[in-house]
Order: structure tokens, then sequence, then C-alpha cells
């Protein structure tokens, strides 16, 4: 989901302001001299203050796609959304079922691991073979399907081309289903420790089976 990010600019009026006192006080006191140097040092540091209450600094806001506080993740997060929202308009393209389904399937697995990593960024690393290789790789592949199949391409290669494709897709969607299982491994394991535990406690009371 997208963030609105909000960081304060501060003013550059303070500056301009106690610059130029400095400079007046400089043409007018002997500043070679050590009381007028350190009462244009004090001028000069008043004048920006008081310049600063004045002109505070300026809310800017930018929406962000995400922001999880590393910025190398959320650039990944984007760009996995960005494929996906490339597998979801082919697969509006593209009328059959069998394929319609698979592809639904890798989208769902896809949107999900986005959540969870977005959710838990320590896990990014875990898909970054994801992100890098096989969601390209399956919209590139997916791409060049719609593209023959929009062209109206014929002959034995194409025929098996596209054959290949139909009888891998849901393959892929599984794998792409294993992916989103492989983040919740620890989890099921912490998970399975805890029901042990209980289990025991249960049973040390006399009130498991």
């Amino acid at each position: 989901m997208s963030k609105i990010i909000r960081t304060e600019k501060p003013s550059v009026l303070p500056f301009y302001g106690a610059a130029a006192v400095c400079l007046v006080l400089c043409a007018l006191l002997p500043v070679y001299k050590l009381w007028a140097l350190v009462l244009t040092l004090v001028a000069t540091a008043v004048s920006f203050g008081a310049a600063k209450r004045f002109c505070p600094p300026r809310v800017v806001e930018r929406e962000v796609p995400f922001h999880t506080g590393m910025e190398d993740v959320d650039q990944m997060l984007a760009d996995i959304q960005q494929k996906l929202d490339a597998l979801h308009a082919l697969n509006e393209a593209l009328p059959d079922p069998a394929m319609s389904a698979a592809m639904d399937r890798m989208e769902k697995a896809g949107r999900s691991i986005v959540e969870t990593v977005e959710a838990s960024p320590a896990k990014a690393k875990q898909v970054r073979r994801f992100a890098n290789y096989y969601l390209p790789d399956a919209v590139g592949i997916l791409q060049q399907y719609a593209t023959m199949a929009r062209q109206g391409v014929r002959g034995e290669n194409a025929a098996a081309i596209r054959a290949e494709v139909e009888r891998n897709m849901a393959s892929i969607a599984t794998a792409f289903e294993n992916q989103l299982d492989s983040l919740y491994a620890s989890e099921s394991m912490d998970l399975s420790a805890d029901l042990t535990v209980l289990q025991n406690m249960l049973k040390g009371q006399g009130l498991g089976h």
C-alpha cells in the first residue's frame, strides 16, 4: 500500500538574513578588533535564531509505494508490484480458463509475498531470487505467449511453444505458492513448539488427553 512520507525542509531565509547582518556589521564595525568581531558574531547568531522562529521548516509530502525503512526493500517490493500488475493485465487479455486460473494463483501468491515482506522486511532476503528471476521470467514468458496469441502466429513451433507454456503454468503457480509458504517456515516451527509446550502443560495439570 502506498504511504505518505512527510519530511521537513528548513527555510533558507534565516541563512540569508544572518549573512546580510554579518555583511552589514563587517562593513560598519572594525571587525579586526576583538570586541567588534564578537559583537558581529553574536548579532549574526541572534538574527539567525530570530529568523528561524519566524520562518519554520516547510513540510513536504510525497507518496511512495512502500516505506519499510529499508530503501532496497522498498525498491524490491515496488518492482514486484509492477510485475504483478503486468501479470494481472496479461490475465485480463488471455481468455483461456486454465491459464487464467494459474495466473490468478500466481498473482494471489505474489501479492501475499509483498504484504508479508512489507510487514516483516527481514524476510526480504528470502524472496530476492523470486523478485529478480522467477517472477520476471514468468511474466516475460507470458508476455511472449500473449504476443503470439494476439498476432495469431501459426505453425508447429508456435503451437509447441504455446502448449509448453500452458502445460507448465500450474507448476509455476505452485512454485509461487511454495515461495509464500517458505516465508512462514519459522513461524510454523514456533507455533508447533508452542502447541507442544501448551499440550504438555495441560497434561501436567490433568487437563489434557
